[in-house]
């Protein structure tokens, strides 16, 4: 191997070492330490806290009083960045949905074979939610969000009869899927880009709210969609 070959290795080396260290730290809210992202690094404590500062002097992780390395106020213009026509679109939508219904809703993406949360709106008008994280992941096919992205694809002899439903009925809704105890109706928007597919979610511990929820949340799929 070159010099310049062995360069490009040791660099490409610490970018995918610096962007698992970044993807640890901002799924842990309460944080981590030094020496915990060494050893989900599989590193030396040195090479973690070298990691960690140069992510730090980025601003995508910052270190608390405690020690800790929590997400930074950088990760957020990385996630404003993505999709942002239509998050930004979707957020006046999301919060008035939220108040109107005394629920969760969030806009999610298809990343891969994953279902992720790029805006989360909690409710105002109720004292208790349901609630998840931005950034929060789960399996395409999986759960009302999972069924309403994997609706948007091309239809495919293998795939689940609760697609199948989710596309001939334009809705998906289920029970415990990804939370126990949790309903979840979500509704896949139809977006001018159609590389991008996406939907609405909304996620409650109350039956009767999710089961009123369908005609408001296709009604705000509709709206975003046209946003979008």
């Amino acid at each position: 191997m070159s010099d310049k070959q062995a360069g490009k290795a040791v660099g490409s080396q610490t970018l995918s070492r610096g962007l698992l260290a970044l993807e640890l730290v901002a799924g842990q809210p309460q944080g981590l330490a030094v020496q915990d992202v060494a050893e989900r690094l599989g590193v030396h404590r040195t090479i973690a806290y070298r990691t960690l500062v140069t992510l730090a002097e980025h601003h995508l992780v910052v270190r608390a009083s405690d020690g800790r390395y929590r997400a930074g106020s950088g990760t957020v213009t990385l996630a404003r960045g993505y999709a942002a026509g239509v998050r930004e679109a979707a957020l006046p939508v999301l919060r008035r949905t939220a108040d109107e219904l005394g629920a969760t809703v969030a806009l999610i993406a298809a990343e891969g074979d994953e279902a992720v949360a790029v805006a989360v709106v909690e409710p105002l008008s109720v004292d208790y939610h349901l609630s998840y994280r931005v950034g929060s992941r789960h399996p395409v096919g999986v759960g009302a969000a999972g069924l309403a992205l994997a609706a948007l694809r091309t239809p495919a002899r293998a795939e689940s009869p609760e697609v199948t439903q989710a596309r001939d009925q334009g809705y998906a809704q289920t029970f415990g899927r990804i939370e126990p105890g949790a309903y979840g109706v979500a509704v896949p928007l139809h977006l001018a880009d159609e590389a991008l597919h996406m939907c609405v979610n909304l996620i409650t511990s109350r039956e009767d709210v999710a089961g009123g929820s369908v005609a408001t949340m296709r009604a705000v799929a509709e709206e975003i969609s046209a946003l979008g």
